[in-house]
C-alpha cells in the first residue's frame, strides 16, 4: 500500500479513504492521452478500516431498550456493520458537458488523477478529462451501485459494458477478480450534469470469493417501490433494491451474493416519506443488523428520537421504528442483513480472510492482471449517442423498457 497501512495494523487517513471512493460506480470519460494508457494503480484504491467498525457496545448499553441505538454524522464513506463494508455517497453537480464529455470549464488548479476536493460543486476522481474511476481491480466482495441521477458507463475485463442511471442498479460480483472502470460522462452540453449515487460494498462469505466473477443489470423499471399512506393520507415509498418490503419484492440478485441465502435477511431500500408522514418500519430477526442513513430532510423523530439529516442511526432489529417526518422531504437509505459473521482482511481492492489471501491477490493479479484488459483505453466512455445498455460477457445486450 502507498501508506504501508492495512486493517491489521495501521491507521488510514482521510485522504486515503476519499481516495478509494469506492466507488459509486463512476461515469464515463476520456483523459489525456498519457493517461490513457495507465490503470489506477491498485494501491491509491483504500478501504478504510473505519468504515465497517460495529457500533460500541456503550452505546447500546446506554440506550436501554430504546430501538435508537446510535447515531452519527456521515462522513463521504458511511460507516456499514457485516455484512456491509461500506457505502460511498456521491453527490456530484458537474457543469455543462463538452464534446469530450467532461466539464465545459477550466480544470486549472485542480490535482487531475487525484482530485477528491468538492471545489465548484464536483470532484474529478481519478479521471483527467472525464470524472470517474479509470481501470482497477477488486476481489472478494460485490459492488452494488445505485445511480439515481446521471449516467454511469462500466466497462470491465471480461469484455463486459454497460451505461446505466435514473435509477438503474448494477449489481457485481468480483468473486475470484476482476478490473472494471466507472467513468461519468456528461451528456448535456447546455445545461448542468448532476450526478448522484451510491455505492455499496458487500462481503462474500469464504465460500464464494473464488467464485468467477459476474454482474447483473436491474434496471429501475424493474425495481419495485411499494406505496404506503398514513391514517392522514401522507404518502411513504419504499423502493425494494434488496430483499422485500410488504408485496414488493426486489430482482434477483447475482446467485453468489449473501443476498442470495436464503436465510440471510438481506434488505436495501430507500425510504422516501412526504412531509408529515408516519410510517412504522417492521421488526425483523434479532441476529440481523439494521442501518437507516437519513441523507436529506429536516425534522425526522424515530419513536420518539429526533433524527437529524445526514446522520447514520443505527436501531434495534427486533423492535417496529416508527417514524415521523418532519416539514420537508425526507430519504433515508436502509441496509439490513444477517452478518456473515467471518474474518475480514483488507488492503486496497481486495477483501478476504486472512492477510496470506490478501497477498496472494496481490501477486495474482500481477501475474494474470484478473484476465487482462480488452479495451483500448484505462479509462473507456461509450458514443455520446449510446442509450442506456448492458453487454453482459457472453455478447448478449440488453435495454431497459423504457429510454
Amino acid at each position: 500500500m502507498a501508506d504501508g497501512t492495512d486493517d491489521a495494523g495501521g491507521s488510514i487517513t482521510r485522504r486515503d479513504a476519499l481516495k478509494l471512493m469506492a466507488g459509486a460506480g463512476a461515469l464515463a470519460g476520456g483523459c489525456s492521452p498519457e493517461s490513457r494508457a495507465q490503470p489506477t494503480p491498485i494501491d491509491d484504491l483504500h478501504s478504510p478500516e473505519t468504515a465497517a467498525q460495529p457500533v460500541a457496545a456503550e452505546a447500546r448499553a446506554a440506550a436501554g431498550e430504546s430501538p435508537v441505538l446510535h447515531s452519527e454524522p456521515l462522513g463521504f464513506l458511511w460507516k456499514t456493520r457485516d455484512p456491509f463494508l461500506f457505502c460511498a455517497y456521491h453527490d456530484d453537480r458537474y457543469p455543462a458537458g463538452n464534446e469530450q464529455m467532461g466539464p465545459a470549464t477550466s480544470l486549472a488548479g485542480r490535482n487531475l488523477g487525484q482530485d477528491f476536493e468538492l471545489r465548484d460543486g464536483f470532484r474529478m476522481y481519478h479521471g483527467r478529462t472525464v470524472p470517474g474511476f479509470p481501470q482497477h481491480p477488486h476481489r472478494g466482495f460485490e459492488t452494488v451501485t445505485v445511480v439515481r441521477h446521471g449516467l454511469l458507463d462500466h466497462s470491465d475485463s471480461m469484455g463486459a459494458g454497460a451505461r446505466y442511471g435514473g435509477g438503474d442498479v448494477q449489481w457485481m460480483t468480483a468473486g475470484r477478480g476482476i478490473q472494471h472502470a466507472e467513468m461519468f460522462p456528461l451528456l448535456d452540453r447546455a445545461s448542468d450534469n448532476r450526478l448522484e449515487l451510491f455505492q455499496i460494498w458487500l462481503n462474500l462469505p469464504a465460500r464464494d470469493k473464488m467464485v468467477e466473477p459476474h454482474f447483473a443489470m436491474l434496471w429501475a423499471d424493474d425495481i419495485p417501490t411499494e406505496q404506503v399512506r398514513d391514517a392522514a393520507g401522507k404518502r411513504t415509498s419504499v423502493t425494494v433494491i434488496a430483499g422485500r418490503y410488504g408485496s414488493a419484492r426486489a430482482p434477483s440478485p447475482p446467485p453468489n451474493s449473501w443476498a442470495a441465502a436464503a436465510d440471510s435477511d438481506l434488505g436495501m431500500w430507500t425510504i422516501d416519506l412526504e412531509p408529515g408522514a408516519r410510517f412504522e418500519l417492521p421488526a425483523t430477526g434479532a441476529d440481523s443488523h439494521r442501518s437507516l442513513y437519513v441523507f436529506t430532510g429536516d425534522g425526522l423523530t424515530a419513536s420518539g428520537h429526533p433524527l437529524a439529516a445526514n446522520h447514520l442511526v443505527e436501531v434495534r432489529p427486533d423492535a417496529a421504528l416508527s417514524l415521523h417526518n418532519g416539514p420537508r422531504q425526507t430519504e433515508i437509505l436502509v441496509l439490513q442483513a444477517r452478518p456473515i459473521g467471518e474474518p475480514v482482511a483488507r488492503r486496497g481492492p481486495f477483501v478476504m480472510n486472512t492477510q496470506a489471501e490478501i497477498q496472494q491477490a496481490y501477486v495474482d493479479y500481477r501475474s494474470t492482471r484478473f484476465g487482462g484488459w480488452p479495451w483500448g483505453q484505462a479509462d473507456p466512455v461509450h458514443g455520446r449517442e449510446q442509450g442506456r445498455f448492458a453487454r453482459h460477457a457472453n455478447g448478449l445486450i440488453e435495454t431497459p423498457k423504457t429510454a
